[in-house]
């Protein structure tokens, strides 16, 4: 018998996981969830907590799978590279300003930055989970509130 899902459900469930998504995040999960029916608030909420689901697999385990990676295909290792350049082109202000240049890093709502990218800054840092994810989960939650602000105005972002 299959499950069926009220309307309201199935923006949770699609603004979850597009928050989850590398690039989009929340930036493109909050516009999503609103479009979809929920309220600025249920949808900022939803986007914070599916953006954040990733942090603690990508700071713990991701040099684990870009060795994996790395041996598996010539493609592959030329990905990894790729992103551990992006990591160390973006860790100069991580490690300038330490805890709070991550949070901004993550704040500024912009491609490059973000979530998928702080802790892929953090695990190339070698930073502790317990450190990192704070300061990515600010960074978040800022960011989360200027894609409200710019999207739907102050009123969106004033309770």
């Amino acid at each position: 018998m299959p499950i069926i899902l009220g309307e309201t459900a199935k923006a949770i469930f699609l603004t979850f996981f597009v928050s989850m998504l590398p690039v989009i995040e929340l930036r493109g999960a909050i516009p999503i969830g609103i479009s979809e029916g929920l309220g600025f608030y249920q949808a900022f909420i939803v986007a914070i907590i599916g953006n954040l689901v990733p942090v603690p697999f990508i700071v713990l385990f991701i040099r684990t799978i870009f060795n994996w990676l790395r041996d598996k295909s010539i493609a592959l290792n030329r990905l990894v590279e790729r992103l551990e350049n992006k990591a160390h082109a973006k860790k100069e202000i991580v490690e300038k300003y330490e805890w709070w240049g991550l949070v901004l890093l993550v704040a500024i709502p912009l491609p490059g930055t973000g979530a998928w990218t702080g802790a892929l800054v953090a695990a190339i840092l070698d930073m502790r989970l317990k450190r990192a994810f704070p300061a990515i989960a600010m960074g978040v939650l800022i960011a989360g509130i200027i894609v409200l602000f710019i999207s739907y105005g102050a009123s969106a972002v004033v309770l």
